[in-house]
């Protein structure tokens, strides 16, 4: 897997406007893994903490589209494609941190397995623990093993997604439209627990480009 970018890349203008515009697929995922290569390169290389602070924190204050542009529309099993969703389980823990918080306990209590251990999340879980969960996942992208990374993502993902169905499941009978709408939400989560689970198998295979 070419990870090793010694030289920064350049696009043109037209190539970006490219992107934006979604004119040309083949162009839009040639960025896409070249940014993400190179981007994650060189900070693993040398883990500035502010640098990465800045990366962490970079949808804060740019939106979550500034990601997507690069990243959303390549394959889910490709490392542009496992970065931004480990950007978007950060953005659906920061919208919602409350709920989330409330969902991820529930899943917790509900199934039974190493999930809990794997995502690493302070116990009692509550909005502020599982905001520093999601810094905590992204942090591990640069400064830490990937994979593991990758893992935690996952984790996170199928344990709040146990615990939105199990909300919807008592919600049917009263709140039908409610019930829908969290268990659309649970099957999201578990598709990107899905892909994130193969992303960090193919990390390890040293596979994910």
């Amino acid at each position: 897997m070419p990870r090793d970018h010694h030289r920064p890349v350049h696009f043109t203008d037209q190539e970006f406007a490219a992107i934006q515009g979604g004119d040309d697929p083949a162009l839009v995922n040639r960025v896409a893994h070249e940014t993400a290569n190179a981007l994650l390169h060189r900070v693993r290389q040398d883990p500035d903490p502010a640098v990465v602070e800045r990366l962490v924190t970079y949808t804060d204050v740019h939106g979550i589209d500034a990601i997507a542009e690069l990243w959303a529309r390549v394959g889910a099993h490709t490392l542009p494609g496992a970065l931004w969703r480990i950007y978007l389980v950060r953005v659906v823990i920061r919208q919602n941190p409350e709920e989330v918080s409330y969902f991820f306990e529930r899943g917790t209590e509900r199934i039974g397995t190493i999930d809990e251990a794997v995502a690493g999340a302070e116990q009692p879980t509550g909005p502020a623990e599982i905001l520093a969960l999601a810094d905590n996942i992204l942090h591990g992208l640069y400064t830490g093993d990937l994979a593991v990374a990758l893992d935690r993502g996952a984790a996170f993902c199928r344990l709040t997604a146990a615990g939105a169905t199990s909300v919807a499941d008592d919600a049917d009978l009263t709140a039908g439209e409610r019930a829908s709408e969290l268990t659309r939400r649970a099957l999201r989560l578990t598709e990107l627990a899905a892909d994130l689970t193969e992303a960090a198998a193919l990390w390890r295979r040293d596979s994910l480009d």
